[in-house]
């Protein structure tokens, strides 16, 4: 597809593109994965709403010598919204940017954590739960069939088959595929309960269940991906469990606060990264929800060498990469840090269980 023509798709649904240009010298290790490819080079393209500030940036990864073109690498869209306590709203908006990532060409794209919806206190958020046969799933599997695009929907608020005995629910992260089938779920383990001064009280626990177990890493067209929801990302045992089990692309879709946010948001995602040699996958809610709430945005994806390599700022939009997994190999090949681990010192951390 050309740029001509994927800008005009682009503005049929009022989305503008933003194109850059970068150079990006990478450490010199990596010019011996890459020879002679670090020079600048098309960096991508973003979608946002028009008549708003950039919110993205993007860098095309280059590939490693004797790997695909980067324009025969798989397309990840990475969503950014603001979600409310109007769940038709909230589908409409993201169902906007679904079409938009399908139209640009991803195979797969990512929603936020509570993308279908954020309450004002946990009586609303247990009121408006639904199980994952309800009607809001429902028209998410209608949409992923209409697109041919997988969704990784990152924060369901699902009523469980122990609802009736509970009144809680579960953090639950699906994907599906592009027929619209639940291919996985996976159900958020570490619960966020903290008091952080200069932000609103978390007591994740009082309305929801931690999941029972990991999810094993699923087979999608982007690469295996392993699946986490926010706040799991500040335990390293989960994504080394996931990367031991065959994970390529770990996804944390949060929604991060605005004060953890400035301060931890890149640089744990950066470490998840490095530490398990695989693309992190984090979309993010953005903005202000209602008078009692309000994220931080900056949804990204990071390459196994711990690259930023897209990243939208504010306001709701989509920001895309290119996933090479032959980048992937070749690091993991060239520093083989989980051939070098030590469990005779320090126990099987990150090994999943048998």
């Amino acid at each position: 597809m050309t740029f001509d023509l994927r800008k005009r798709l682009a503005e049929e649904k009022g989305f503008s593109l933003t194109l850059g240009f970068i150079t990006v010298r990478h450490h010199q290790f990596l010019s011996l994965l890459r020879p002679g490819l670090w020079i600048s080079r098309f960096s991508g393209l973003c979608a946002q709403p028009r008549k708003s500030d950039p919110v993205c940036v993007i860098h095309r990864p280059r590939p490693m010598a004797n790997s695909s073109s980067s324009w025969e690498l798989p397309l990840v869209a990475v969503c950014q919204v603001t979600s409310t306590p109007d769940k038709q709203q909230n589908f409409k908006t993201c169902a906007e940017l679904v079409r938009e990532a399908a139209r640009l060409g991803a195979c797969l794209a990512f929603l936020p954590e509570a993308f279908d919806y954020i309450a004002r206190d946990p009586a609303e958020s247990l009121r408006l739960s639904e199980p994952l046969s309800g009607n809001l799933l429902g028209e998410y599997t209608q949409l992923a069939r209409e697109c041919g695009i997988w969704l990784s929907l990152g924060g369901f608020h699902e009523r469980g088959q122990d609802w009736e005995q509970t009144q809680k629910i579960y953090n639950c992260h699906v994907l599906l595929n592009s027929k619209g089938s639940i291919v996985a779920t996976y159900r958020k383990t570490h619960l966020c309960d903290i008091e952080i001064p200069g932000q609103e009280p978390m007591r994740e626990s009082n309305s929801t269940l931690p999941g029972p177990s990991l999810e094993s890493p699923v087979s999608t067209p982007a690469g295996k991906i392993g699946l986490a929801v926010c706040y799991d990302m500040r335990f390293p045992e989960l994504s080394l469990a996931l990367a031991q089990a065959g994970a390529e692309i770990l996804t944390y879709p949060s929604a991060f606060g605005s004060v953890t946010g400035p301060a931890h948001w890149e640089v744990l995602l950066r470490a998840r990264a490095i530490e398990t040699q695989c693309y992190v996958v984090a979309a993010a809610q953005c903005g202000r929800h209602h008078e009692k709430r309000a994220s931080y945005g900056h949804s990204m994806v990071v390459d196994p060498w711990g690259t930023v390599v897209a990243r939208c700022s504010e306001g709701p939009g989509l920001c895309l990469a290119r996933i090479d997994l032959n980048f992937l190999q070749k690091l993991r090949q060239h520093l083989p840090v989980f051939q070098h681990r030590r469990p005779d010192l320090y126990g099987n951390l990150g090994h999943p269980q048998s």
